[in-house]
């Protein structure tokens, strides 16, 4: 029986390592990502996205639907990285 727990155990652990991955991968190889999504791609908090908006990173809002470009973010954290 403690073997079979084990397995299943390794089954689930194997599983979630699945799905973080494709998460990761999503954020990677999109183009255009929601605020939250922007946060989760570049490892910060959304009130320190906001805080990036304050210092020029450009965000594209249409009809109350605002996106930003990976491209854009990329060339913001270049501009202010030391």
């Amino acid at each position: 029986m403690d073997q079979l727990n084990e397995l299943s155990m390794l089954k689930i652990m194997m599983e979630q390592a699945i799905v973080n991955v494709m998460n990761e991968h999503k954020l990677v190889t999109k183009e255009w990502f929601s605020l939250k999504e922007a946060a989760e791609y570049i490892g910060v908090s959304p009130n320190t996205l906001a805080k990036y908006r304050e210092m020029g990173l450009k965000v594209f809002s249409i009809e109350g639907i605002s996106r930003v470009s990976r491209e854009e973010i990329n060339r913001f954290l270049e501009t202010y990285s030391n």
